[in-house]
């Protein structure tokens, strides 16, 4: 079995849709598809939810436009006879949206475990949209909800995932599933009392690579809107190229400094399985895209990549006061902890 992921400029568009269906049907055997929200959609889905809760009526707006953009997804996909049926169900999924900010709207309050349930539908939504229309494509597909799957602690927007009971129900699944083709959506999981919870940023790789390590996928693939990893950031480097192949740690280490195409966490599940990561472009298919393995000799030049990071905070804390003081540096971490501060380098 192999392990398409599909982010969500892959999936922003009905057109990237089509294509990301053909991808699907040109991949040999069985295939577990995992896709995040329509590209911009958790944003405003969370924009929308703090609208709400802060009483501020013009979180309707934004809620109309999320409304809009899946219905007219769905009309220029044209699903044809199943258009009514897959209509009705985002209609009945848009309206328990409506109904959970509305409460955050009376009750002026959105707690971590209410945004999670918001934030639930950009993928929930995309993941029914698609399995629908890759059925109607002609494939034998199906849609499996992943918090039937995925068991987390109740940490609420960055759920803490309990790998025993996750990878024992993933096993059992794909173990008794006939479907070619399973649609997922990522991002999202359930506690071990049923409440919806979320993998945090980068969410959706994390839900690929957790499938691919338990179903001991042969590959994972991660198709996005560029054609791998680059020497450099193409955007902003004319020069830069396409790495080829590159391994599990070099991958880790852009990642982690800049190199936006993965996030780090995703690495972690499928390099203890050594399961080969290829990143490709759902816009330029034929583009070889970069391999990720677990040892690469490609090139010999010890450098593979150069990467950078903006909006980057420097903090220099000297003073003789710290000289000799026990617990100092465990009193500036905290401080950072408690304020959700991430530290990337010291």
């Amino acid at each position: 079995m192999k392990v398409l992921k599909f982010g969500g400029s892959s999936v922003a568009s009905a057109e990237s849709i089509k294509k990301a269906i053909s991808i699907i049907a040109a991949t040999q055997g069985k295939v577990a598809v995992v896709v995040s929200a329509f590209g911009g959609i958790t944003d405003m889905l969370l924009a929308c939810a703090n609208q709400a809760a802060s009483k501020d009526k013009n979180y309707q707006l934004v809620l109309s436009e999320i409304k809009e953009r899946h219905l007219d997804t769905l009309q220029l996909l044209n699903l044809g006879n199943t258009q009514a049926s897959i209509v009705g169900q985002v209609k009945q999924a848009l309206d328990a949206l409506e109904t959970l900010l509305e409460g955050a709207f009376l009750l002026g309050e959105l707690s971590p475990r209410t945004a999670d349930r918001i934030a639930s539908y950009g993928e929930l939504l995309s993941a029914k949209i698609i399995s629908q229309a890759v059925k109607n494509s002609g494939q034998d597909a199906k849609f499996k909800d992943s918090r039937n799957l995925i068991t987390t602690n109740q940490h609420h927007q960055k759920a803490i995932v309990n790998f025993a009971k996750t990878n024992k129900k993933i096993q059992s699944f794909f173990k008794q599933n006939k479907n070619r083709v399973c649609v997922l959506p990522g991002f999202i999981a359930a506690s071990e009392t049923g409440d919806t919870t979320t993998l945090g940023r980068g969410g959706s790789d994390y839900t690929a690579a957790i499938i691919a390590a338990a179903a001991q996928a042969i590959e994972l693939q991660i198709w996005t809107d560029v054609s791998g990893m680059f020497t450099a950031n193409p955007k902003i480097v004319k020069q830069a190229k396409p790495i080829k192949q590159i391994s599990y740690q070099e991958a880790m280490e852009l990642s982690h400094f800049g190199a936006k195409v993965i996030y780090p966490p995703t690495i972690q599940p499928v390099l203890k399985k050594e399961i080969p990561i290829q990143i490709k472009n759902t816009f330029a298919p034929t583009d070889s895209g970069t391999r990720i393995i677990t040892n690469s000799k490609e090139n010999k030049n010890p450098i593979k990549g150069i990467s950078h990071i903006n909006k980057i905070a420097l903090l220099t804390l000297q003073g003789a006061g710290m000289v000799g003081i026990p617990g100092f540096s465990k009193r500036l971490f905290e401080v950072l902890y408690q304020k959700n501060i991430n530290i990337i380098m010291i």
